[in-house]
């Protein structure tokens, strides 16, 4: 039993506890801001972790962090990130409405996106994943649309017209058949 624990929570090594990253967070990519853009964050990484050297000390569990015995005691690690959509002005107008359409379903009656995050054990690592993915989410929304080359446009035509001749060819077999139906009252 005390060996699962050992598996299942990390690996103990002269008396102190080495964990894994967290599985349900995957390594993010932290996103460097781009010359024009106008959102910042008074929550940012460096703030929240003053003495953090790179993007991966925010992950770490810090080396004097000592487990006083097997069991992992209950603490309230689930953040929670919401804010109005549509009145955030720190946002620009145009990935505001781009971010309201893809991410409708994490936005309530009232307007307000809601993010949470609790794949980790401590609060304020929550607490940066969340506002790493709103800066995702605005970096995403940011980036101009992609125009489609020629050969995608030409195939996207192609296939239209093929699902049409379909759907035509289907729609006479039905009409053959309906009529085949018919009683003839002469």
């Amino acid at each position: 039993m005390a060996a699962a624990r050992f598996l299942r929570w990390g690996l103990r090594r002269a008396g102190t506890w080495l964990l894994p990253p967290p599985v349900c967070c995957p390594q993010r990519v932290l996103h460097k801001q781009a010359d024009g853009t106008e959102f910042q964050s008074i929550y940012s990484l460096d703030k929240l972790y003053p003495e953090s050297r790179g993007s991966d000390t925010a992950w770490r569990v810090p080396d004097d962090a000592k487990q006083a015995n097997n069991d992992i005691p209950l603490v309230n690690s689930k953040a929670e990130v919401r804010f109005h959509l549509a009145t955030a002005e720190w946002i620009p107008e145009p990935a505001r409405q781009k971010m309201a359409i893809t991410h409708k379903n994490k936005i309530n009656k009232s307007g307000e996106l809601i993010l949470t995050s609790e794949c980790s054990r401590y609060q304020f690592r929550n607490l940066a994943d969340c506002l790493q993915k709103i800066r995702d989410m605005i970096a995403e929304a940011s980036q101009p649309a992609k125009e489609p080359s020629k050969e995608d446009a030409v195939l996207h035509r192609i296939r239209i017209e093929n699902m049409n001749r379909e759907r035509l060819r289907k729609k006479r077999i039905h009409s053959v058949i309906k009529t085949g139906r018919r009683v003839d009252m002469d």
